[in-house]
């Protein structure tokens, strides 16, 4: 059961068209897993376009006074239908990917966006996800069976939406479509029993804060 969910003022940001696409490609993957936010998104678009037609309907007062008698709307019609091609639906299936000889099937956010190779370091592997949004990364992380990334902080935020498999650390258990937002304030050492991927976002690299790990913190901008 998804317990971890986006917070209002993000959702409410992303029905505002406030977010970058690496956020709002992420809320729009949680709605997909997640009934309750999908719903609060409904109810939210709804409102925001009641908003606007109450506006557009003040703004359009003298329009409305037009006198549009010398129109002919029948030849309008016909002149817009003419154009009109009708053409068969096609149906694309979603993306897969395969990392270590596991498929994974996509949310259909991540359709049309491309992505590099994978980057591997032991147990984790990486798949940059090219959204154009220069410090700001976008990523595929999938972690082995009985893998781990090591204690670790950021310089600045980290967002982890689970798609598939779980993972645990210091905070709690995450199943497929927790979505989980963390900053500099926040500690962790996630671990995973059967393997996970996660879809992440980060504007700064990672900071390892135990051990020999530290000794990784040159390659903390590879992993997120």
């Amino acid at each position: 059961m998804i317990t971890f969910h986006p917070e209002h003022d993000l959702l409410c940001q992303f029905v505002a068209g406030e977010l970058p696409a690496s956020l709002s490609a992420a809320i729009s993957m949680h709605a997909e897993l997640c009934p309750k936010c999908a719903k609060e998104i409904e109810q939210l678009t709804f409102l925001a376009s009641e908003q606007f037609s109450q506006v557009d309907t003040q703004e359009d007062t003298s329009i409305s006074q037009t006198d549009y008698s010398d129109l002919n709307i029948d030849d309008m019609i016909n002149a817009i239908c003419s154009d009109i091609a009708t053409d068969t639906p096609v149906v694309s299936e979603l993306p897969q990917v395969e990392i270590k000889g596991q498929v994974y099937s996509l949310p259909r956010a991540l359709r049309s966006t491309s992505m590099s190779g994978w980057y591997k370091m032991g147990k984790l592997s990486r798949a940059r996800i090219d959204l154009n949004e220069g410090a700001l990364h976008a990523s595929l992380l999938h972690i082995d069976k009985e893998g781990s990334v090591p204690q670790h902080t950021h310089k600045g935020f980290e967002l982890t939406l689970l798609l598939e498999g779980s993972f645990k650390d210091e905070m709690g258990t995450y199943v497929k479509g927790d979505f989980i937002m963390l900053d500099g304030e926040h500690t962790h050492n996630p671990i995973t029993e059967k393997g996970c991927l996660c879809f992440t976002v980060a504007d700064d690299a990672l900071h390892f804060t135990q051990g020999f790990s530290k000794l990784l913190n040159p390659l903390g901008s590879f992993i997120y």
